[in-house]
């Protein structure tokens, strides 16, 4: 593969981290009487997107939380592009009102556009640490996005500038994002409205992403 065309797929292929919504935002200040957490969350990273989560709280001496969310960007096709995750969430360290959590998850997610459809799998791994009280908490939270490997089904257009591309899964042609802002949020009853907001950079520390930024407003219902 030509220096120009590993850069071109490169580049494609970073576009399937954009969609890179963060999913449920937990106030563990509430948690001990939850066992369930349904959310719904909307927001802009590489452009407008809207998602569910779930989450199911084991009670273990640790607190954990094993959580599932699929997001996909506004749009007229449904489910042309979409990301799903799953995993787990665990509250390692309190003290005080301050906790400390890290969360894991697996990523299955789609993105297509004139050139390629591409399916990737990859990582999504996570730190926070904030106040948390019962009706509201504040926390930063920083984490990286690493597509593992990825399927390329190239266009007749790709082809019409590289003839001898080939489909399939290519690993060393994925990349990751790093991110970093905060989580803050507001509780009443069984229910929680949250707010993510953050910044985006490459995983090579130098590049910003087309959109460097990432926003989401989020409801979860507590039961």
């Amino acid at each position: 593969m030509n220096t120009i065309k590993k850069s071109f797929i490169l580049t494609i292929a970073s576009l399937c981290l954009y969609l890179s919504s963060q999913g449920q935002t937990i106030n563990w200040a509430t948690m001990q009487n939850t066992r369930h957490i349904g959310s719904v969350f909307g927001g802009y990273d590489y452009g407008f997107n809207y998602g569910i989560a779930y989450g199911y709280h084991l009670k273990s001496k640790l607190p954990i939380v094993i959580m599932a969310s699929h997001a996909q960007p506004a749009g007229e096709k449904v489910f042309d592009d979409f990301k799903t995750k799953a995993g787990v969430v665990v509250r390692v360290y309190e003290v005080n009102n301050f906790q400390f959590a890290a969360r894991v998850q697996g990523i299955f997610r789609r993105f297509e556009n004139q050139y390629v459809t591409m399916l990737n799998f990859g990582s999504d791994l996570s730190a926070t640490a904030g106040y948390y009280k019962p009706s509201w908490f504040v926390a930063g939270e920083f984490g990286f996005d690493k597509a593992i490997v990825t399927n390329f089904q190239h266009t007749n257009a790709f082809r019409e500038n590289f003839p001898d591309v080939k489909d399939g899964w290519y690993q060393p042609a994925t990349g990751g994002n790093f991110y970093y802002g905060i989580q803050t949020g507001y509780s009443f009853g069984a229910n929680d409205i949250t707010l993510n907001a953050g910044k985006v950079i490459q995983q090579d520390f130098r590049t910003d992403p087309t959109i460097p930024f990432y926003i989401q407003v989020g409801y979860n219902r507590r039961f």
